[in-house]
């Protein structure tokens, strides 16, 4: 059984919600010599090095067969349902009820920086104040305060994630929605599961608190789509009137531990995205 035998020497990740962003860190760290058991409800076809167990976080039905002392554990999960309790049960509950379970000496919980409620254009980084006013962001800081409680936790609040399957700003460009005066943050999906990647790997003691995993060029969401629109030779939309909103993410803890981003702006994202006009 799981719980009592290891794949062999090799140190074991346990990801729990083996989604695109957790299958994508755990392709780096099995290239890395890693193993990796992954957590979902649904079956996860194994291969050398990759297992998976059929989990629900949100329950902790399957949790009896985990083994007790993997290595490191990545808390990435997606809610099904997004409400307030939806998102407690899976975030704080689900990450408290493994730690409970756990002889983990590592822990990473991916989070948001919707955990911040700044919304003048202001510059965040990890010292910045986290008073999130949404739902997400305060039971977010939950998970967060679970997580750091943990001697070996650390924290990665990513941005909006886009790349393949993730196209919802391109859907608003083609729409001919233009935007609003809003800075907006992403990190390609990619750049993402590199970022907690490199916490994973990082010595224990440089890797503990938290980290923010963004793109180097926060932009005016109108500016993007713009972009977008000029990029598919789409007719120019006049952007939404109002006052500049919204935050912009500093990631420089993040690079100072290796990170950097292959998609340094939304341009370099989103071209691989798009069709240029003719």
């Amino acid at each position: 059984m799981l719980a009592s035998a290891r794949m062999d020497s090799a140190p074991l990740l346990l990801v729990a919600g083996f989604g695109d962003l957790g299958a994508r860190v755990a392709e780096r760290r099995l290239a890395g010599g890693a193993h990796v058991l992954g957590l979902r409800r649904r079956e996860i076809t194994p291969r050398p090095g990759l297992r998976g167990l059929r989990v629900d976080l949100a329950t902790g039905a399957g949790m009896d067969r985990l083994p007790r002392r993997p290595e490191a554990l990545l808390y990435c999960p997606a809610p099904d349902v997004r409400d307030e309790a939806a998102y407690r049960t899976l975030y704080r509950d689900g990450l408290r009820r493994l730690l409970d379970r756990l002889e983990v000496p590592r822990v990473l919980l991916v989070s948001s920086t919707a955990v911040y409620a700044q919304d003048a254009g202001e510059w965040v980084d990890e010292d910045s104040p986290a008073l999130a006013s949404s739902f997400n962001g305060r039971v977010l800081l939950e998970a967060e305060t679970e997580a750091l409680l943990h001697r070996g936790g650390s924290v990665l609040r990513l941005s909006g994630l886009y790349g393949p399957g993730r196209e919802a700003m391109l859907r608003r460009a083609r729409a001919g929605q233009a935007g609003a005066q809003r800075w907006s943050n992403r990190v390609h999906i990619d750049d993402a599961a590199a970022a907690a990647d490199i916490v994973l790997a990082a010595p224990l003691d440089q890797a503990l608190g938290s980290w923010l995993g963004s793109d180097d060029c926060p932009a005016l969401e109108c500016d993007v789509q713009a972009w977008i629109r000029a990029r598919e030779d789409l007719p120019a939309i006049t952007p939404d009137a109002g006052p500049e909103q919204g935050r912009r993410v500093a990631n420089g803890r993040l690079r100072g531990l290796g990170w950097s981003p292959d998609y340094a702006d939304f341009r370099a994202g989103y071209a691989a995205l798009t069709e240029p006009g003719v």
